[in-house]
């Protein structure tokens, strides 16, 4: 038998409590108060959270979260958001959004929104790390019991088009957990319209302020979506005296007892109330769980159990059409005479449970109620004042990434039940979940049937081999054994965009620098002549860098390490090193180079590729300088989340480095700011190859990062002849380089991070406000005057020729440099900090190429 349920309008709120708003309880005793719309009542009750960042919990009654409600209400509110939006944006935006919800609460309420929308696909941050798949983002939810959240696309190029993105959350509090979530994408993916989604908008005028600045100050439009409105009005103290409300309740209702009855009347009717249970039944006389009955839903094969991964529309016809089936196969495992029946989900997976409550309840006279359990700890009362009138404990049961903990089912206790069916992916059908204190043993003693539905946990394939690294002379003009491409070859593809165009899209926030590249610098005779001339003076000084650095590697990171360069400005130390390793010591040691992108992280499969051919503690990661330590910083979160999402441990964040003027590594040559010729030039000094790309249209999810070999260069190449004039050096500096490396050993030399507050002091004292518009050391302002639209650069009082190339460069440039005393680099370049096209520099003259 169908029922019609219309989605177009928001159904009717079901209030048990005869009248009583669940919030009566809290706002007595605390002074809580909701003030504006007044549906809010209806949407929201109130408890108290075991929580010491926050005292009290909005709890929603249409979510499906907290408090079991009819199906249809829970889906007919998420899909009629939905097509409000879509009415917003409008068919052609709306083809072009992408919808992200938050776990756990509103991954349900997310897929429904993007089911109203009709044409996006959808993704849900998660807290479960899953191996082979790399986080393409992050966020904290600061009011959180638990924090941490992950985005891990199967497709990263869901998060990479500029269409709308449309943030889908339960209640807006305060904006922090979205203006966390924006500022990290913004970062990655930017993007220039958001649609914010929720359920309730609680926010403070403040808070709302907040939003709106941060908008203006990205260039992004924010829209805002939600089915009520209104404030929360806090009295002074409420975190302590909520505090000590939970503590004195909970001490009041320790050790309760079982009730008599084992399938108590419906909640707030049964003899002994409805009580917190933390304690499971006595287990059955041969040790073991209650008695379940499993469903075969047969679900779809490789049809995603949920959008941890990403959800498309594709993937929701094939949903649709399995539906009626599998919500069939749950009705005949249902007792004849079941006429109250609760689908319990599972914390994450909320919107596969939520269809099939639904379709239960569209095609069968029963009354079906849906909610999920939850990582929430909420203190339960007995009152119909109250939201959380009842709560089931038990242990968590899918092997949490942060460990065993506790997890609730809240307002199941008690309510009357004929059967309820758990539904849980296959990741978390576990011992645990069978066990006599958990879950199912839980519903057992508060229903006649307990019946489990397992879904397959939805793993994305992780490609069977990757590609061989990229060799010389068919990629790159260095010699096959020099060093191993993890790249592809992307020479065909044609990336360069004039210098003013890339900085205008990456300053306003509407491409990342990493999907084009800049024309490449063409120097003309006078600026290669400074070259030679650097090379010839300073070929010894960076020789017995190099020796120093080699050695100090040998000594204390491994005997026999895989030297890893950092693509590009990494590859041509990386190659001295090795060779000094040959000269010095007779290693032939195994050098590759890969790719880092700022804000995107390291090539996690150049990773996998690097931990299937060697271990990973032998792998030395390489850069030719550092200036502020931005990449240090960004290798460092890399590997982290690398190893929640693969497992694979071992990598060492720690980078090697030719020159440490910014104080931020352990392992160096010197921490002297000279001029190291490789930074004079792009591509003919780093072996005719790019920098290196990541566009998602480009680079698939099982490809290495991109990048090009400029063959027509070859004429002015002078990558070899750079390499072969500071080995030659070699022998005349051994003993000191040896002597200085063991002098270093003995020494502290932990990071200072000197450069990094020099960087903030003068971000600040020239009103740039942008620490990444400031690149300090003699390397990174020559990358400014050879890729980037220069301001100004600042030059340490009294600095020698390790600056004749760089005054060249800002003479053909119109760029002012100013002399600076007490600089701790020997020259900081500034990018222009409000750059748009025809720009002008400190002179009023418009910055020219």
């Amino acid at each position: 038998m169908e029922k019609a349920v219309n989605e177009g309008e928001h159904p009717e709120v079901r209030d048990d409590a005869d009248g009583v708003w669940s919030g009566s309880w809290v706002a007595e005793r605390l002074g809580v108060e909701l003030a504006g719309d007044g549906r809010l009542t209806g949407l929201l009750g109130l408890a108290l959270r075991r929580n010491p960042k926050r005292a009290h919990l909005l709890v929603s009654n249409v979510l499906g979260k907290h408090v079991p409600q009819s199906p249809s209400v829970v889906y007919g509110y998420g899909v009629e958001l939905g097509r409000r939006v879509r009415d917003l944006l409008g068919d052609d935006e709306a083809g072009r959004a992408v919808v992200l919800g938050y776990a756990e609460t509103a991954t349900g309420l997310g897929h429904s929104v993007a089911d109203g929308l009709g044409l996006a696909p959808y993704l849900h941050s998660t807290r479960r790390p899953v191996a082979g798949v790399a986080p393409a983002g992050g966020f904290e939810e600061s009011h959180s019991h638990a924090t941490s959240h992950l985005l891990l696309p199967e497709d990263p190029a869901l998060l990479t088009g500029d269409g709308p993105l449309v943030l889908v959350d339960d209640e807006f509090s305060t904006g922090n957990t979205v203006l966390n979530t924006v500022r990290d994408l913004h970062g990655r993916y930017p993007r220039r319209r958001y649609v914010v989604v929720a359920l309730v908008d609680m926010r403070s005028p403040a808070d709302a302020k907040r939003l709106a600045d941060f908008a203006e100050e990205i260039g992004a439009r924010v829209d805002l979506v939600t089915a009520a409105s209104g404030t929360v009005r806090l009295p002074e103290g409420v975190l302590e005296k909520g505090q000590e409300l939970v503590a004195r309740h909970e001490a009041a209702t320790a050790a309760p007892s079982w009730p008599v009855a084992q399938f108590p009347a419906p909640l707030g009717h049964h003899p002994q109330g409805a009580r917190a249970t933390p304690a499971g039944p006595p287990p059955d006389d041969n040790g073991t769980g209650p008695h379940v009955t499993r469903v075969d839903l047969r679900w779809p094969a490789d049809l995603p159990d949920g959008a941890r991964h990403g959800f498309t529309p594709a993937h929701r016809a094939r949903l649709e059409a399995a539906l009626p089936a599998m919500a069939a196969r749950i009705a005949e495992a249902l007792p004849h005479d079941a006429r109250r029946v609760h689908i319990l989900g599972f914390e994450e997976l909320m919107y596969a449970p939520l269809r099939l409550a639904r379709e239960l309840e569209r095609t069968t006279d029963i009354e079906v109620r849906y909610s999920t359990t939850t990582r929430s700890p909420v203190l339960a009362v007995d009152d119909p004042g109250y939201a959380i009138r009842t709560r089931l404990a038990f242990p968590a049961h899918d092997d949490p990434a942060d460990g065993p903990g506790e997890r609730y089912a809240y307002n199941v206790a008690g309510a009357g039940f004929d059967a309820v069916v758990a539904v849980v992916d296959s990741a978390a059908d576990t011992p645990a979940l069978h066990a006599p204190d958990g879950l199912l043993a839980r519903l057992a003693a508060h229903t006649p049937r307990v019946l489990l539905a397992v879904i397959p946990s939805y793993a994305p394939e992780r490609p069977s081999m990757l590609p061989e690294p990229l060799r010389g002379p068919a990629f790159s003009s260095y010699a096959p054994e020099e060093v191993g491409w993890l790249l592809q070859d992307l020479s065909d593809v044609t990336l360069e965009a004039p210098t003013e165009e890339r900085e205008e899209a990456i300053q306003s926030g509407g491409a990342h620098y990493a999907e084009s590249l800049p024309v490449e610098y063409q120097p003309s005779e006078q600026y290669q002549a400074l070259f030679h001339t650097a090379l010839k003076e300073s070929a010894a000084r960076i020789a017995q860098a190099v020796g120093v650095v080699t050695e100090t590697v040998l000594a204390e990171r491994s005997p026999r390490p895989v030297l890893v360069s950092l693509a590009r400005a990494g590859t041509p130390v990386g190659i001295l090193m090795r060779r000094w390793a040959q000269h010095r010591h007779g290693l032939d040691l195994p050098h590759y180079a890969v790719s880092i992108v700022r804000g995107r992280g390291i090539d996690a499969n150049a990773l996998r590729w690097l931990a299937e051919h060697h271990d990973p503690r032998d792998v030395v990661f390489v850069d030719g300088w550092t200036g502020k330590g931005a990449i240090t910083r960004e290798l460092a979160q890399a590997l982290e989340e690398f190893e929640k999402s693969d497992g694979i441990s071992g990598f060492s964040p720690e980078i090697a480095v030719l020159a440490d003027p910014g104080s931020c590594v352990r392992t160096y040559g010197t921490r002297e700011d000279f001029l190291i010729p490789s930074a004079c030039l792009n591509s003919t000094v780093s072996g005719l190859i790019s920098r290196t790309v990541l566009r998602a249209d480009l680079v698939g999810p099982h490809d290495f990062h991109g990048a090009k070999f400029y063959r027509e260069l070859a004429g002015t190449d002078v990558s070899v002849a750079f390499l072969d004039a500071v080995s030659a050096r070699f022998p005349e500096v051994a003993d000191a380089a040896c002597a200085q490396a063991k002098e270093l050993l003995a020494t502290d030399r932990s990071p200072t991070w000197e450069g990094w507050a020099a960087v903030e002091r003068i971000s600040e004292e020239y009103a740039i406000h942008d620490v990444n518009l400031v690149k300090p050391g003699v390397g990174e302002t020559t990358r400014v005057m050879l890729r980037r639209v220069p301001w100004k650069v600042l030059a340490r009082a009294g600095a020698g020729s390790d600056l004749d190339h760089v005054r060249l460069l800002a003479e053909q440039r119109g760029v002012p440099v100013e002399e600076v005393g007490g600089l701790p680099y020997t020259c900081v370049g500034l990018i222009h900090p409000k750059y748009t096209r025809g720009a002008t520099g400190a002179d009023g003259k418009a910055v020219s190429v």
